[in-house]
């Protein structure tokens, strides 16, 4: 079987990079068209510069990276350098990349890649803020029916929200265009906190990518070392949620994870709720549902899967 053609939409953040590694480590099921860039955890010119770092660290130079939008679509950019530093891939100190950024904007890469492949074979993964894909949908309405599937890193609903009390960060940072991302119509599957802060980067499993003997194993320890320490502190726990690569390990072995195909709506206009992930979990509405909201995943099994597919690079 022809492996499986991915857009990977992020803005790097240290479980980006994990995510992307992983992606890029198993080439006979996901051929990774581009990678697009986006505002989130930190500023544009700097997402684009890791998600290079990243292609590089990785020995895949020939992945296309594209930046995308700088800012949300209604609203002003939030950032997350409290949690992962002023690069946003704070820890292990990596040589600036030295392959190019692509010419073309992000959401132009997306509309003619959806246009010009086959309908129903590209599949999005977005794992920052939508605004890139609510930009696109907006502009060109026409490829939302050819996308094959969004599989979004976003939204909480019993662990409610990680930026507000009510609200995950990727949602919160551009709601307007997560709305539009829900609404569209396309099959989507969201990883929400639910899920990720059930994948603990436990010391264990920290060693184990250390243990790997490469340079990627290395890279991986120490960003993970340096991201638990935010989590670890707040939350009280043994390790940090790697929330990201639970996108790309659904694409691998969906199997891993259980959730429910239900409603769920984002808040856009409440000052206390604004981003919020209102998911229809108990089906106690009429409202048709859009999504599968994952719920559970098998931790010990998600990270061997991650950890076999680093020893890869």
């Amino acid at each position: 079987m022809a492996p499986r053609k991915i857009i990977i939409d992020t803005d790097p953040g240290q479980d980006d990079a994990v995510a992307i590694l992983l992606a890029l480590a198993s080439p006979e099921e996901l051929d990774v068209l581009g990678i697009t860039a986006v505002a989130g955890n930190v500023p544009l010119a700097l997402t684009e510069k890791n998600a290079r770092i990243v292609c590089e660290l990785a020995k895949k130079t020939d992945t296309p990276v594209f930046a995308g939008c700088s800012e949300p679509m209604a609203r002003k950019l939030v950032t997350a350098e409290h949690v992962h530093g002023k690069s946003g891939l704070d820890g292990p100190q990596l040589a600036d990349p030295t392959m190019a950024l692509q010419d073309m904007h992000a959401v132009d890469f997306l509309i003619n890649a959806l246009r010009s492949e086959a309908p129903g074979t590209v599949t999005l993964v977005p794992i920052g803020p939508l605004t890139n894909l609510g930009v696109a949908f907006s502009r060109a309405p026409d490829i939302i029916d050819r996308v094959q599937e969004i599989v979004i890193m976003g939204g909480a609903y019993f662990e409610v929200g990680n930026i507000t009390p009510a609200a995950e960060f990727n949602i919160y940072v551009d709601p307007e265009a997560a709305d539009i991302v829900f609404k569209s119509g396309v099959p989507l599957v969201a990883m929400p906190l639910d899920v990720t802060h059930k994948a603990l980067t436990t010391r264990a499993r920290v060693d184990a990518f250390a243990g790997l003997g490469n340079e990627v194993g290395r890279m991986v320890a120490e960003w993970t070392s340096f991201f638990e320490r935010f989590d670890k502190e707040k939350y009280g726990s043994e390790g940090a949620p790697l929330h990201d690569p639970c996108t790309i390990a659904y694409l691998l072995q969906p199997d891993l994870f259980s959730g429910r195909h239900v409603n769920v709506e984002v808040e856009l206009t409440s000052e206390l709720t604004r981003g919020m992930t209102v998911a229809d979990w108990w089906r106690v509405t009429q409202r048709p549902a859009n999504a599968t909201f994952m719920g559970d995943v098998d931790a010990d099994a998600f990270f061997r899967l991650l950890t076999d597919r680093l020893a890869r690079l």
